[in-house]
């Protein structure tokens, strides 16, 4: 999950180095965040000298803080205050790890989470047996999806719609960078094509489905700093992305082909009676990591639901 969103209360006159004898540790950095719990305080300074300036634990904890140079003094002064301010680490540092690879991210793009790795693992588990698929990813952000189903499936046609041209500009960047190819197109989720018939053995979406009225549930820094397009739906219509990209999938999947979304676990049943009506078969809603309906898989067809 992302690191909670919290402000230093006077980080403006704070100054992040001691000048004195004292030896600038982990906690002491960690102590400016003060309106964290100090061990989550302690994890997100050492994310950040561990990614930003290649400090491990143990170089940390020998005082090499003090030991970088001044402009990295400066460059970690300014980070500081961007912490302070809320800003996700993610966003800090620039960078995120998924499934094992690095992602750039920014805002203008959704941080990954973890949840999202469990639902890239139950596609590649049931597509195991057919590895020249074709796949579709529909609203892909930071790539994440696409370009981890892309490179566990080398022999995969992968292709990623998104409405955002930031967003793909910052897909395509982190797809060179994992040295995967993955076809990027600017879509819009909404408006499909349904012309497009039977050309995906597979399409997933982890489509905007956060109702308006659960935003004050949310920590802050991902109200302030996260992509609202990307993350909330009107009260009135929580399955406007889902019922869209269904009945696009329902004319361009392939025979026996797979639906799959990252769900809001309050409308878990709504969505899967909806693929049903849709003329989708054996639905199924998993888990994830923290006991939440959080993904659905559906079969182009018709009949049943199950839940894992």
């Amino acid at each position: 999950m992302l690191l909670p969103s919290k402000s230093c209360t006077s980080s403006k006159s704070k100054l992040y180095f001691d000048n004195t004898q004292q030896m600038t540790t982990l906690r002491t950095l960690a102590q400016q965040l003060d309106n964290y719990d100090i061990h989550e305080s302690q994890s997100i300074i050492r994310t950040l000298l561990e990614d930003s300036f290649g400090l491990s634990y143990t170089e940390i904890c020998c005082g090499a803080i003090d030991n970088i140079s001044d402009s990295d003094k400066q460059r970690l002064q300014t980070m500081m205050s961007r912490l302070c301010n809320g800003e996700p680490v993610q966003y800090v540092t620039g960078k995120t790890f998924f499934f094992g690879r690095e992602f750039h991210v920014r805002q203008g793009v959704l941080i990954p989470r973890p949840e999202t790795e469990e639902l890239c693992e139950w596609i590649i588990d049931s597509s195991k047996d057919h590895s020249a698929c074709s796949i579709l990813d529909i609203g892909t952000g930071s790539g994440c999806i696409a370009i981890t189903l892309a490179s566990e499936k080398p022999d995969a046609d992968v292709t990623a719609w998104d409405i955002s041209n930031e967003a793909l500009n910052i897909a395509m960047e982190n797809a060179r960078n994992n040295n995967c190819h993955v076809s990027f197109i600017h879509a819009d989720a909404l408006n499909a094509p349904m012309t497009d018939n039977a050309m995906y053995d597979i399409i997933v979406s982890n489509p905007p489905y956060i109702c308006n009225k659960e935003a004050k549930e949310m920590e802050r820094n991902v109200l302030e700093h996260e992509p609202h397009i990307a993350l909330f739906v009107e009260d009135d219509t929580p399955l406007l992305f889902y019922k869209s990209i269904a009945e696009y999938a329902a004319h361009a999947l392939k025979h026996n082909g797979m639906l799959f979304f990252e769900i809001n676990p309050l409308y878990a049943d709504e969505t899967a009676e909806m693929m049903r009506a849709i003329n989708f078969r054996d639905i199924e809603i998993r888990k994830d990591q923290f006991g939440k309906d959080r993904m659905i898989k559906a079969i182009k067809g018709n009949y049943g639901t199950q839940h894992d």
